[in-house]
């Protein structure tokens, strides 16, 4: 069985060297549906409570809204970089309240402060898919993801081999240690 959670993401970014009108930076709002793959917990009826999932990955996702998302080899990105530290905002700005869980994969790296993604692959739909994935797979059983951005949809399907022990009181993930996060139930 699965649960699925939507989560809704403007962000901008370009198509470096792409001959076409995605060169230019544009901006995008784009839906991520994550499918979240185990067996329904019989204490809760549920296979992951779908707050929960939002929670989870939220926490890494909130990085890609409202942000830039430029290639790391995109000549525009040391200019954004410079006029941040001149505006002063390049470490924060008091109005920055939606700061992600920054994060360095071999795909992205987020500098939440500044609001940019910086991909090691122009950011087209099947990219988010491959590093959203690569972020969120310890984390949830990620049976799929899809992405949809402008007319542009693309998506993924993975084989689920675990299982992740969950709290029979409120559904979510067990630490290591058998307890519950959220509602402190310990596992006997």
């Amino acid at each position: 069985m699965k649960s699925v959670t939507t989560f809704d993401l403007q962000y901008a970014h370009r198509f470096l060297n792409f001959k076409g009108e995605a060169q230019y930076l544009h901006g995008h709002t784009g839906t991520l549906t994550i499918e979240v793959e185990d067996s329904i917990n019989t204490g809760v009826n549920m296979v992951f409570p779908c707050n929960e999932i939002k929670k989870t990955a939220w926490n890494i996702l909130q990085n890609f809204d409202h942000a830039l998302i430029l290639r790391e080899d995109d000549p525009l990105l040391p200019a954004i970089f410079d006029i941040y530290e001149k505006q002063g905002i390049k470490d924060g700005a008091p109005q920055n309240t939606n700061i992600g869980e920054a994060f360095k994969t071999e795909l992205a790296t987020a500098y939440p402060k500044c609001r940019i993604v910086v991909t090691k692959e122009t950011m087209t739909v099947e990219g988010m898919i491959k590093i959203v994935y690569e972020l969120l797979k310890d984390k949830l059983n990620i049976a799929k993801i899809t992405f949809t951005s402008g007319d542009n949809v693309a998506t993924e399907e993975y084989k689920v081999d675990k299982t992740i022990e969950r709290c029979p009181l409120c559904g979510i993930a067990l630490t290591k240690e058998g307890i519950c996060p959220k509602c402190g139930y310990k596992k006997p």
